[in-house]
């Protein structure tokens, strides 16, 4: 195992061919899911963290001198600039992205592992980054529709006051809290926006609390957060 962690042309070769398949595999997943960052992007992040490794270790070895992971702070950091360009804000003040940019700079983690010859720790975390990607998107969409507490973005007739709407939560028994108006409300806007933490009481489950928003006077559109 010591051979192939030494710089060599052959485990440098074996080092970007393992950042090229398991930054397809992590991008594979994404792009299933139609998300900004797919396969292409991923394969390039891991596969340019594990260069920049490669590169970092064979400057340190000919010359003995310099920083052996000072590149790969430089990585850490400047992934931040990708991540930040997946992360978006909808018309409606829904943040996505955040799991995307996330996964890329988990694979620039796993591409700068491959690149020093880590492979067990690039294998095992590269397994982990696709299971917390995969499996546990499952287990949190189950942990979100158990939950008594939502957050809302909900767009409301201006013919129905706003006392009107909270007061019609209460008589349903859900408690609402954290009102966030949008500031941007012109005078001849013909509805109010803003987000809102709703709390049902007693057995008030996640799907009740949204079947009593849908069907409370003046509610237009509304979209969990």
């Amino acid at each position: 195992m010591d051979a192939v962690r030494e710089l060599t042309v052959e485990s440098a070769m074996l080092r970007i061919i393992a950042s090229i398949v398991l930054g397809g595999v992590l991008g594979m997943e994404r792009g299933l899911k139609n998300r900004p960052a797919g396969l292409r992007t991923y394969i390039l992040v891991c596969m340019g963290a594990c260069i920049v490794m490669v590169t970092n270790q064979y400057v340190y070895q000919a010359f003995e001198t310099g920083d052996p992971v000072r590149m790969a702070a430089q990585v850490i950091s400047g992934i931040g600039f990708l991540g930040a360009g997946t992360i978006i804000v909808t018309p409606r003040n829904r943040i996505k992205g955040l799991t995307t940019a996330a996964g890329l700079w988990a694979a620039a983690c796993a591409g700068l592992a491959l690149g020093i010859g880590l492979y067990e720790v690039a294998l095992i975390g590269g397994l982990a980054i696709f299971l917390v990607l995969t499996i546990l998107q499952k287990w949190e969409i189950h942990l979100r529709h158990s939950s008594r507490i939502v957050d809302l973005y909900i767009e409301l007739d201006r013919k129905v006051t706003l006392g009107e709407f909270l007061r019609g939560l209460r008589e349903c028994n859900i408690e609402p809290s954290n009102l966030q108006l949008d500031q941007e409300i012109l005078p001849d806007d013909q509805e109010i926006n803003f987000i809102i933490t709703l709390k049902g009481s007693g057995q008030r489950s996640h799907d009740e609390i949204l079947r009593v928003v849908r069907r409370t006077k003046g509610v237009l559109f509304f979209e969990e957060l």
